[in-house]
């Protein structure tokens, strides 16, 4: 079973919301539509609900076009995004911080006016939409909290830490569960909730939630939807259908995840979906010394994996993936990878994609680990490794790398101006192992031996980094 988070978009003028200082509910005008006359013009839950789920998937988007070159997964090769997270640089006055940061606070603020303004008005409510409000966001809050040092929840407001943004998501997904229909919906919600669990380090509570989320729809996909007809774009698909972000040669054959059909297609992002669930449950048995239940675990996943479609007959020749940017990167099947110097080369990680070549790539999960690799795998590092190893190429161009390494962006200067308790979070905190000037993205080309050597394995780096608050937060 899958559900997706549609939208379709308010006629007469999309009404949207920023919270904190930046943009408040009451500050919104529009010369055709008053506050009042919206509101008591019948059906304004319904227009304002399609509203917040529009805002939704623009935010999802935003967050993996920023995210995920601030990790090894892509580098900004030939495009105007920035060229400092690529570093990584993050600096409380960039704009794109900033542009995340109200994205996030928009998702609250949208939900908190539905709640507090619009249900008093429309007596036409409906338990659906009050389920989409409650998601839209704990989402708001599970963004703020994977991603950022801390946030206001109000306007002006004391900061809270990640870990309390984090428990808020779960506040508002169990006063989602109430209105949660099937056994579809709630598998969407545990999953939610395991996620918080896991970024928290809560080994037992998320591998409860992640069951259960497992026993109610064992193939859950929960994505955001676009529409290209109404300017309703994912921000994600353009850079990686063009090449203009180029993943890392290791991820090549997972590459282009969203896909260009026609003029006005627009792909979907996952935001939830059974795979996480089967790696948060394979790690926390890793946690409690049960490795055998863990490769068991690993090994179902990959059969969910296989089970997912791949797009075939792709025709990714609008841009080379060799050249036109900073870097030259393999073009050609016959090319090996090493994930750092010393490692073994493997095959089957670069496609070929010259004209007329075709290529087959997965739009939901894909993976380069087979049964043969779990089961091979001697030890708790090595078995740890593969798990990170799987989260990088299942989540990919999903905005989820970043937090796996440990970096988090601080609040804004927008923010920090008008909010003295926001003071103490404006550095971005990037762990002391992550490799500075663009050493993530790094890689060795040999092209009279068809070799690529990545110079820094950033799996290897996260386990060998694991007793610290920085990542793995079962260890």
């Amino acid at each position: 079973m899958q559900s997706n988070l549609s939208y379709t978009l308010i006629i007469g003028g999309t009404l949207l919301l920023a919270s904190c200082n930046l943009v408040a509910p009451g500050d919104i005008e529009n010369p055709n539509v008053t506050e009042d006359g919206y509101l008591q013009g019948g059906n304004a839950m319904d227009t304002w609900v399609n509203g917040a789920e529009k805002t939704l998937a623009l935010t999802v988007g935003d967050f993996c076009l920023q995210t995920e070159i601030i990790s090894d997964n892509y580098f900004n090769n030939y495009t105007r995004e920035s060229k400092l997270f690529d570093e990584p640089k993050i600096l409380y006055n960039d704009p794109d911080v900033n542009g995340l940061e109200r994205a996030v606070q928009q998702l609250r603020a949208t939900a908190d006016f539905a709640f507090d303004k619009v249900s008093k008005y429309d007596k036409n409510v409906t338990k659906a939409q009050l389920f989409k409000l409650h998601i839209i966001k704990a989402y708001g809050f599970l963004l703020g909290g994977e991603n950022f040092m801390a946030l206001p929840v109000s306007e002006r407001g004391a900061v809270k830490t990640w870990q309390e943004l984090l428990q808020l998501a779960l506040q508002s997904l169990g006063e989602s569960e109430r209105y949660a229909e099937n056994d579809t919906v709630r598998s969407f919600v545990h999953t939610l909730k395991a996620r918080a669990y896991y970024r928290l380090g809560k080994v037992d509570e998320a591998l409860e939630e992640s069951g259960m989320a497992l026993k109610l729809c064992d193939n859950l996909l929960w994505q955001v939807q676009f529409d290209g007809s109404n300017s309703v774009f994912n921000a994600m698909q353009d850079d990686i259908w063009k090449a203009l972000y180029q993943p890392l040669p290791r991820l090549n054959f997972l590459n282009p995840k969203y896909v260009q059909l026609t003029s006005t297609y627009e792909s979907p992002i996952s935001i939830a979906k059974a795979e996480e669930n089967h790696l948060i449950m394979a790690e926390a048995l890793l946690a409690k010394k049960e490795t055998d239940k863990c490769k068991a675990q690993l090994k179902q996943l990959l059969g969910l994996v296989k089970s997912r479609p791949v797009r075939h007959d792709v025709k990714d020749w609008a841009k080379t993936r060799a050249v036109g940017g900073i870097k030259e990167y393999p073009d050609g099947a016959a090319y090996t990878v090493a994930a750092s110097p010393g490692e073994p080369y493997r095959e089957g990680l670069v496609l070929s994609r010259k004209k007329p070549q075709m290529v087959s790539v997965p739009t939901v999960s894909g993976t380069s680990v087979t049964a043969e690799m779990i089961d091979q795998c001697q030890g708790h590092d090595a078995l740890l490794e593969l798990i990170y190893l799987m989260r990088q190429e299942i989540f990919i161009a999903e905005g989820r790398r970043m937090n796996d390494l440990g970096i988090r962006l601080p609040i804004s200067e927008v923010e920090a101006k008008a909010n003295p308790t926001a003071t103490p979070y404006i550095k971005a905190h990037i762990p002391a192992f992550i490799p500075l000037g663009q050493g993530m993205d790094a890689f060795e080309l040999d092209k009279k031996n068809l070799r690529v050597t990545i110079r820094y394995n950033m799996n290897h780096l996260i386990v060998g980094n694991k007793t610290t608050a920085d990542v793995v937060p079962f260890e």
